[in-house]
């Protein structure tokens, strides 16, 4: 799986900031609906987590309902795993705070500030995207931190693209995370639909397919 990773670099490069990435996982049966395909992806998701994020104290999941609410994590919150109802991103400058977000097509964006030491995780598909996720993240990280956007980092996972999708959900982040001001943007560049021995892809494979888990905290 390390070849997945080499899209992090710009993040994973920071001192003290962990971002990952858990591609498509060979031998493991997620022909089924989303909660099908989770419970057995489950297993294996944890026991990589365990091994990248030994000091992870809570895992924060969004509940991804394909907006653009943000969830700002300021105190722990001494549970194992912690799902945020009603919400697409995820913000915190708590250390070892592990922030996820699921995906199959939609894009996973990382947002990395090494001078305020916040971090945001975001699911921006189509209608996240189109309500600007990205926007609402940076303006949270802003007014919670001091974010400057000229500072941020920001990762664009691997997700669908032309000719497999009508909307280039990666060039409006692009032109968005523009918009901003944010200093440092990366694409990665990779369609899901493209390769599924690599990706799961919700639109190539008709809804019966797995979820890559996008992982990120800092210390």
């Amino acid at each position: 799986m390390t070849e997945a990773f080499l899209f992090l670099h710009p993040i994973s490069g920071l001192p003290g900031f962990h971002p990952y990435w858990i591609p498509r996982l060979d031998g493991v049966d997620v022909l089924g609906d989303r909660d099908f395909a989770l419970r057995n992806l489950a297993p294996r998701h944890d026991a990589l987590i365990a091994a990248e994020f030994p000091d992870a104290t809570t895992r924060h999941h969004a509940e991804q309902v394909h907006g653009n609410r943000i969830s700002v994590i300021t105190s722990p919150s001494g549970e194992k795993s912690l799902t945020h109802p009603d919400v697409d991103g995820l913000v915190t400058n708590l250390p070892d705070q592990l922030l996820a977000i699921y995906v199959a097509d939609c894009a996973a964006i990382y947002l990395a500030d090494p001078v305020k030491r916040a971090v945001a995780l975001l699911h921006s598909g189509r209608k996240g995207t189109e309500g600007n996720i990205l926007g609402q993240a940076v303006a949270t990280m802003t007014s919670e931190f001091g974010s400057e956007p000229s500072d941020l980092v920001c990762v664009v996972s691997p997700c669908i693209r032309p000719p497999n999708y009508e909307v280039d959900i990666a060039s409006m982040i692009h032109e968005q995370a523009i918009a901003l001001g944010i200093g440092h943007f990366h694409d990665s560049c990779e369609n899901t639909a493209a390769d599924l021995s690599r990706h799961y892809s919700y639109r190539m494979e008709k809804g019966q397919t797995g979820r890559m888990l996008a992982l990120l905290s800092v210390s």
